[in-house]
């Protein structure tokens, strides 16, 4: 190629950016005229009579995630109560209870044409309003002076727009991220708002492996929800094994897809410097959906059942037919857990 000719190629290529260029603007221009931003055009085609270029917009879905955090900011000042500080009597027959809704799973979708029963966000949420109000009509004969409250394992059933886990294995879901984060912080709020009614809070975080970074920001977003309130108190950290102390009693809480149950017992005497004070030790794990409790030498680990039912991976393989519900435990102050109420559903 000639010397000429190459620098006729360049003007054409030059020519060619610039009329791209004009393409974009006047898209840009088409989009705000119709109302739409053009960070909201997800893909377009630019076209000179010489050219033609396929543009995908890298600022698509940072858009609606930087919108969608925006609009929860906006959300939190507009609404941040200040809740009046509850004066309670301090009582020497009083007990704690562990209420733990485990592994809601909201955005879980089953349908009864595949596993014979429905689940999806809300069935879950209405599942664990019934079951908490369950749960506490049950504990009427107990004198409740604190209750814990044991929040996220998969309380979200993804972590990643493309409806998968936080490490990627791909879901069936019913409804969109953004819509089931917010169905789960309202659900939190309304629960805790009952349980204030009642005792003061301690409110446990356990990250999971279906949502370990979503379901972090809704602990953190919770928090700030109630950073007015003083009749409830936060340990919403990442750390994977948690500790409260009550009394006499020492309860670890983990969601269960890490260490290994049989290892419990002693990390706890490893992790927590109640272990020496405390003669009651209950380690409350989930994840595995069903009921298995087993005493070691100084601590019982137990697992907890969940509301939601199973779905079309875990049907096909079998692990079916487990007792479906929201479990709460009961324990005095001296002898450690004397009652586990347990609302189950059908």
């Amino acid at each position: 190629m000639s010397e000429q000719n190459r620098n006729t190629t360049r003007l054409r290529l030059k020519q060619d950016e610039v009329d791209i260029i004009n393409e974009y603007r006047g898209l840009k221009q088409v989009a705000e005229q119709s109302g739409v931003h053009i960070d909201d055009v997800k893909h377009a085609w630019l076209k000179s009579d010489n050219a033609s270029l396929f543009v995908k917009n890298p600022n698509f879905q940072s858009a609606k995630r930087n919108q969608f955090v925006e609009d929860l900011i906006k959300e939190l000042d507009n609404y941040s109560p200040k809740y009046p500080e509850i004066k309670r009597e301090k009582s020497k027959a009083g007990h704690l209870m562990v209420l733990d809704p485990a592994d809601i799973h909201i955005g879980k979708l089953c349908t009864r044409l595949e596993t014979g029963q429905e689940y999806n966000s809300q069935i879950a949420v209405k599942r664990v309003l019934k079951g908490v109000r369950g749960v506490l009509k049950s504990s009427n004969g107990f004198d409740i002076d604190k209750i814990n409250f044991i929040a996220g394992n998969d309380i979200l059933h993804i972590d990643t727009p493309h409806r998968k886990t936080t490490s990627g294995t791909p879901q069936d879901t019913d409804g969109m991220w953004y819509e089931n984060f917010l169905m789960a912080k309202k659900l939190y709020v309304d629960v805790l708002e009952i349980l204030l009614s009642i005792a003061d809070v301690h409110f446990t975080f356990n990250p999971s492996n279906h949502d370990y970074i979503s379901g972090f920001m809704l602990s953190q977003t919770i928090e700030s929800h109630f950073r007015h309130c003083k009749n409830i108190s936060f340990d919403t950290g990442i750390a994977h094994r948690k500790y409260f102390t009550y009394h006499n009693n020492l309860i670890g809480t983990t969601h269960g897809d890490g260490a290994k149950i049989g290892d419990l017992p002693n990390l706890m005497a490893h992790e927590s410097k109640d272990w020496s004070n405390c003669k009651k030790r209950y380690f409350y794990t989930h994840h595995v959906h069903h009921k298995t409790s087993k005493d070691f030498i100084g601590c019982t680990v137990e697992s907890l059942r969940s509301p939601s039912t199973a779905d079309s991976w875990h049907h096909r393989n079998g692990y079916t037919g487990a007792v479906e519900g929201v479990e709460a435990f009961i324990h005095h102050k001296q002898y450690g857990q004397i009652a586990r109420l347990t609302h189950i559903f059908e």
